[in-house]
């Protein structure tokens, strides 16, 4: 019966995945928390279902011409060095044998889903002042040296999702926005996920080597979710996607302050 409540759960954020673009790592970890596994075995365990969901994604918007290579490999020349580094380090301690590593593990996940949900309320007004090019020093600095903050977003994105399995998403598509914004969305969108793949699977198969992945889990994960995102994605246009978002922010929210202060 629990692999019946795994598929469902797979369709649930498949759906949500389908219909806002938003919901894998930000869904997925939360919802295996509340299923009563531990957060490594959670963390793990999602980065690897985000791994795989991505890969057909990232490869459609290849073939649509939505994804410049050329960010993608700044990107991931700053995020995977990072995130084999955040394991060896680990690894190498005594944290990973201690409560205390549960509670980085959390603490992080909580963090990430309240910078997640509010990158969902200002995304759109970021990326409207980075078209307008407002004369603001943040922006002149964004614009002017785009390989280097690139590079250092991905430092900080190996960092994030390592951690926390969140920050692939839209955490780093809004960044992208910001820092890129004469690059058509959808190629900013295609860009991020065609990143997150390698990221997510290596961040994923350090959490595999160290035996916190559950691959029933897994397997079920994928069986929900990969038909719920291709429905999802066919009924975006005749659902109020808004509304959707907007109650996505706010399950996000909740969430990221239960994990990140009350837990």
């Amino acid at each position: 019966m629990e692999v019946f409540l795994y598929i469902g759960a797979g369709a649930v954020v498949g759906l949500a995945i389908g219909v806002t673009g938003v919901g894998g790592g930000s869904l997925m970890t939360p919802l295996l928390l509340m299923f009563g596994y531990p957060p490594p075995v959670a963390i793990g365990t999602d980065l690897l279902y985000a791994a795989l969901t991505k890969l057909g994604g990232a490869y459609a918007h290849h073939q649509q011409r939505n994804v410049d290579w050329r960010i993608v490999a700044w990107l991931a020349a700053g995020s995977l060095p990072m995130s084999l580094l955040m394991h060896w380090l680990l690894a190498g301690s005594e944290i990973q044998q201690s409560s205390a590593f549960e509670t980085i593990l959390t603490r992080s996940l909580g963090i990430m889903l309240i910078i997640t949900a509010l990158i969902l309320i200002y995304s759109h007004k970021l990326r409207q002042i980075a078209v307008e090019q407002k004369p603001a020093s943040l922006m002149i600095a964004l614009h002017n040296n785009p390989r280097a903050v690139t590079l250092v977003m991905g430092l900080l994105l190996g960092i994030c999702v390592t951690l926390s399995s969140v920050g692939a998403g839209a955490f780093g598509a809004a960044i992208l926005l910001v820092i890129y914004a004469r690059i058509p969305a959808a190629r900013i969108i295609g860009t991020d996920v065609a990143h997150a793949v390698p990221l997510t699977f290596i961040a994923g198969l350090g959490y595999m080597l160290a035996g916190y992945v559950d691959y029933l889990l897994l397997l079920s994960l994928l069986a929900g979710s990969l038909p719920a995102i291709h429905l999802g994605a066919r009924l975006s246009s005749k659902v109020p996607e808004r509304v959707l978002q907007n109650l996505l922010t706010l399950i996000l929210m909740g969430l990221g302050l239960y994990y990140g202060i009350f837990y």
